[in-house]
């Protein structure tokens, strides 16, 4: 379905169409309309953090992988994606693939583990990305992480098509949607307490693969996720800030306890709203809900707007605990996927835009700058620029010049166009065929239970068999 009430990004041709439609629609997104490239460049610069340098201030962003085995192990299609990952001249790897730290908690069936029997395979992967990295740039300045993950109540991970979810406490609006009793069973704290440790297993493991540092994954829904926003669970995990911040801490003590040189960060949801659905015209509206909405961390409690008061208060118990490294995103890609992952063409069981995409970028970015002019020491991953497409570029080293953030992480266009950092920082003009349009087929094919991938723009995938499947997929949708 063709989207006729907001201008494409392909339709801004010149800087002036640009700024003039970001102003007719109220927002601001920072700009400079001249882009240095060459080793001086606002966006060639190093940064240091923990005795480390890292080369530039681009980042691959985590994103979910469908195509490792069932038990959990990278196939030949995840190896593929990982070398592309080192060659994208990116040198933050935040992860690259959210890696589940125990069966029961992966997002789908073929989602990586990390364990025993997984880890010299994931270590592969970590080397085979730095091989690629170091053969084609002749350098070493990479930071690696690895996304240590709990899909909580959106865990699939057999595959018979069925959700198992684990959920910290009962949503009115997400148990309903899932097919949940009133009085689904939550997580016990014993059974918590496993998956604690799960983590801290994890991230010994990700060390022991070479890993520089792991991410507690803390948003999109996820495990983490919910923990902060479980002002309605009783007793250690839920209630007050303390409560619903103890499973954060207790994973970041246990790693500590059993490692001196693992370096650990955060991707949270800096903030949340309500649950949007598909209304007649297939555009996202918000789930009615009467009054006070308390399940959205960083929101201001009517379900539409942010207040980030525990997001910063978050953000002072990290760096007390020695962690200043936090990616910024927002929302959850289950629930209101236009402020987490701006884009005009929504995935088959998704929505059109309730909003112009590029007013969900302008609101991340907006965010991530108040996040980092209060807290100035630590360092930011901003997300949510793949809209921007040939934009990219002006947005990012503005941002980056403005210090509105410390890094411009990119995810969906990786799989499209890898080399897009590579080719802005050294003045190549941007390959147009290959950026990300945001069409959504990377979420649509392994909502379908295919390979994760972009089917639109690389000729490998469009040529799979699952390229097939696809295109009779969609064709069927219309």
């Amino acid at each position: 379905m063709a989207i006729t009430a907001y201008r494409k990004i392909g339709s801004l041709k010149t800087v002036a169409d640009f700024l003039s439609y970001v102003d007719e629609l109220g927002v601001s997104i920072p700009f400079d309309k001249e882009v240095e490239s060459g080793a001086g460049a606002v966006l060639n610069q190093p940064i240091q953090f923990q005795g480390r340098t890292i080369g530039n201030r681009f980042c691959v962003l985590p994103m979910e992988g469908w195509d490792g085995t069932e038990e959990g192990f990278p196939s030949e299609l995840t190896k593929r994606r990982w070398r592309f990952f080192g060659l994208s001249g990116c040198k933050l790897i935040w992860g690259g693939e959210a890696c589940a730290v125990c069966h029961e908690g992966k997002g789908n069936p073929r989602q990586l583990v990390i364990n025993e029997q997984t880890v010299s395979e994931i270590a592969y992967l970590r080397e085979i990305l730095k091989k690629s990295h170091e053969e084609r740039y002749k350098s070493n300045d990479l930071l690696i992480g690895l996304q240590l993950t709990h899909s909580g109540r959106f865990c699939r991970p057999n595959n018979n098509g069925v959700m198992e979810p684990k959920i910290v406490y009962n949503h009115p609006i997400l148990d309903k949607r899932a097919g949940l009793p009133e009085d689904h069973p939550c997580l016990t704290d014993e059974r918590i307490n496993e998956i604690i440790e799960h983590f801290v297993n994890a991230a010994l493991l990700a060390e022991q693969a070479g890993f520089d540092f792991v991410d507690i994954k803390h948003c999109h829904g996820y495990l983490g996720h919910e923990f902060l926003s479980a002002h309605t669970r009783q007793g250690p995990y839920g209630g007050s800030f303390e409560h619903r911040t103890r499973f954060l801490r207790d994973i970041i003590s246990g790693i500590q306890a059993r490692s001196k040189t693992l370096m650990i960060a955060v991707r949270i949801s800096i903030f949340d709203f309500m649950p949007f659905r598909k209304n007649e015209k297939g555009v996202g509206e918000p789930v009615v809900f009467d009054g006070n909405y308390p399940f959205a961390f960083g929101g201001d409690g009517t379900g539409f707007g942010v207040d980030l008061t525990e997001t910063i208060q978050l953000l002072d118990l990290l760096s007390k605990m020695g962690i200043n490294l936090v990616c910024a995103t927002a929302g959850s890609p289950y629930c209101n996927p236009h402020i987490q992952r701006p884009a005009m063409y929504p995935p088959s069981d998704g929505y059109l835009p309730p909003e112009d995409p590029l007013v969900g970028v302008s609101r991340l970015i907006k965010n991530c700058a108040e996040l980092k002019r209060k807290r100035p020491r630590m360092i930011f991953v901003g997300s949510g620029y793949t809209y921007l497409q040939e934009w990219i570029p002006n947005v990012a080293q503005s941002v980056i010049r403005s210090g509105l953030a410390d890094f411009v992480g990119l995810g969906r266009m990786m799989l499209s166009y890898p080399e897009i950092a590579a080719d802005i920082l050294s003045g190549r003009p941007l390959d147009k065929k290959r950026i990300c349009r945001t069409f959504s087929d990377c979420t649509t094919a392994p909502r379908h239970g295919l390979v994760s991938g972009c089917y639109a723009l690389d000729d490998f995938y469009k040529k799979l068999p699952e390229g097939e499947d696809l295109r009779r997929i969609k064709k069927s949708r219309n």
